[in-house]
């Protein structure tokens, strides 16, 4: 069912945009009552229009038809005059009125129509165009103008008074049209300024909700990695703890698991002081990088074969720097929960000039390969981040391939990645 716009959601919209309210108070009250000022202006206009349409002088006409001139052009000036009840929707009848009550006044000499083409040139240039507005007033001087001409030279009016009546209805139109088109022009500005404002005011509540979705999905992703590594870290130094008979063995496993479970509370504490705060708003990153090498001793610590190469040296910016100290962290966490038998996982970090390659190479890879995690498809999303590519699936013989490559002055949203296998 749609939805109809109501004036309640029209007012809330002026209030958030703040506008000011309109000067004069007998200007707000014609705009809250606008039927009754299109009402009160045709009664002024058929008043100010009946005085000089309302007797004929000529004794060279009869006194019967005198009168019924009289009363033809009294019912034209009133039906003319009513056409101003529909100058907003209709601003072209009160025109055509006024120059219908024009011509005849230049046969009969009654100008019933002047204050009307006022009102009527007025009204064309408010409501509907100040090009419609010119043209029209152009046509109706040219024919006023033309008509005169002929009548004068044909003997049918005398030159002054029709020189006189012409005049009237040019410059009586020139001046409707000028204060119009000065009017309309403010109000079309004004509408087209409000019309942008609320314009920008959607705009920035979608802009507002896509930084939040955006702001969901980055937290979403370093709570993954946070949870994710500490806790496959922790697991595996209890289960190691608990599997040896050697206390030594197992209080330094104990110590290693209280170590990982410290380190990933100061870094929860950290992301919840950041969303909690007040003062400053949320960072794109955390500012300190999690270190490869910081992951692979955890590994190491937890009894896996973890190994780090790194070849040239890693001058790449703050993103990149991030976006690999969690590739490698999500890389070597699911290396150790889905091959806990791997005999080797390798990481190899090589820095060159251009581009940064993260390689992750494990084996023990056995049974069928999930796809509903989101591991490598939040991975996937940070290399995108810094205009990289990931790559992962299985490479044969219970092996799994991890490469990412990023490029060294990566810092914003680009391009996306592909997905060589599931995601695990």
């Amino acid at each position: 069912m749609r939805r109809t716009r109501s004036r309640s959601d029209s007012v809330r919209e002026d209030e958030e945009l703040r506008l000011p309210r309109a000067p004069g108070l007998f200007r707000r009250f014609w705009a809250r009552h606008p039927v009754l000022a299109d009402v009160l202006l045709a009664l002024l206009c058929l008043l100010l229009s009946l005085v000089p349409a309302g007797r004929l002088l000529d004794d060279s006409i009869p006194e019967a038809t005198a009168i019924a001139i009289n009363i033809a052009t009294l019912s034209m000036v009133v039906l003319a005059c009513s056409t101003l009840l529909w100058r907003r929707r209709a601003p072209l009848a009160p025109f055509v009125a006024s120059v219908v009550l024009g011509t005849v006044g230049l046969f009969t000499g009654l100008s019933g129509g002047l204050i009307l083409l006022l009102v009527a040139c007025y009204g064309l240039a408010v409501y509907r165009s100040s090009r419609a507005a010119w043209t029209w007033y152009g046509i109706g001087a040219a024919w006023f103008v033309g008509l005169t001409t002929l009548l004068m030279l044909s003997g049918g009016v005398v030159l002054q008074s029709g020189l006189d009546t012409a005049l009237s209805y040019i410059v009586l139109g020139l001046i409707g049209t000028l204060i119009g088109v000065n009017v309309g022009g403010r109000k079309r500005y004004l509408s087209a300024v409000i019309d942008r404002s609320r314009q920008l005011l959607v705009e920035r509540d979608q802009q507002a909700k896509l930084a939040a979705a955006s702001e969901r999905a980055r937290i979403a992703r370093e709570m993954h990695d946070i949870v994710s590594h500490s806790l496959t870290v922790i697991v595996a130094l209890s289960e190691g703890g608990a599997a040896t008979s050697d206390r030594e063995q197992a209080r330094k496993a104990a110590l290693s698991t209280a170590e990982t479970a410290r380190a990933a509370l100061t870094e929860m504490r950290s992301m919840l002081g950041v969303l909690r705060g007040d003062d400053s708003p949320l960072p794109l990153a955390p500012l300190q990088p999690v270190p490869p090498r910081d992951t692979v001793e955890a590994a190491q610590r937890a009894g896996f074969p973890a190994t780090l190469t790194v070849v040239g040296q890693p001058d790449v910016s703050p993103a990149v720097a991030h976006a690999i100290g969690r590739i490698v962290q999500e890389g070597v966490t699911n290396a150790m929960r889905h091959a806990p038998t791997a005999s080797a996982i390798t990481v190899r970090l090589d820095y060159a000039p251009e581009t940064a390659t993260i390689e992750i190479v494990n084996d023990g890879v056995t049974g069928e390969v999930g796809s509903a995690g989101f591991g490598v498809r939040g991975l996937s999303e940070r290399a995108a981040h810094v205009h990289g590519t990931l790559q992962s699936g299985p490479a044969g013989e219970g092996r799994w391939v991890l490469q990412a490559v990023l490029p060294t002055g990566g810092s914003a949203p680009g391009a996306g990645s592909e997905s060589m296998g599931g995601d695990r």
